[in-house]
């Protein structure tokens, strides 16, 4: 059976909101957003994690009582849910309210290496 892209990433996203995850427990907020933003960039060529790290982010900016990061995410996720299949997304952004949706940014070395992996089967 063959995988899809979705299917290959979904390891190493689930590991950034494990992380994600962790750092809330430990009350790091900062750090929690920036695993959120990690798996953003890893999973925003698949619909499903596009979209649902974007939720995850909308209900960190909630908890967090960002009314800012909450419109931003709001509007991230009717793109999300709209964009994403037809390959409109802008690689390497990280996916919060504090850069424009539309931006290109690097992809740190050690993502685009599991992107690839993803991508490539192997």
């Amino acid at each position: 059976m063959k995988h899809t892209f979705s299917q290959r990433v979904a390891p190493y996203v689930e590991v950034e909101l494990t992380n994600a995850k962790r750092a809330r427990s430990a009350g790091d907020t900062q750090q929690e957003f920036s695993h959120l933003e990690r798996a953003h960039v890893l999973g925003q060529e698949s619909t499903y994690w596009h979209v649902k790290v974007h939720l995850m982010m909308l209900a960190w900016a909630i908890r967090n009582r960002s009314f800012r990061e909450t419109l931003g995410q709001a509007f991230r996720i009717v793109g999300a849910a709209t964009k994403t299949v037809f390959g409109l997304v802008p690689q390497g952004n990280t996916g919060g309210a504090n850069v424009s949706p539309f931006k290109k940014m690097p992809i740190a070395p050690e993502l685009a290496t599991l992107i690839q992996k993803a991508k490539s089967g192997v």
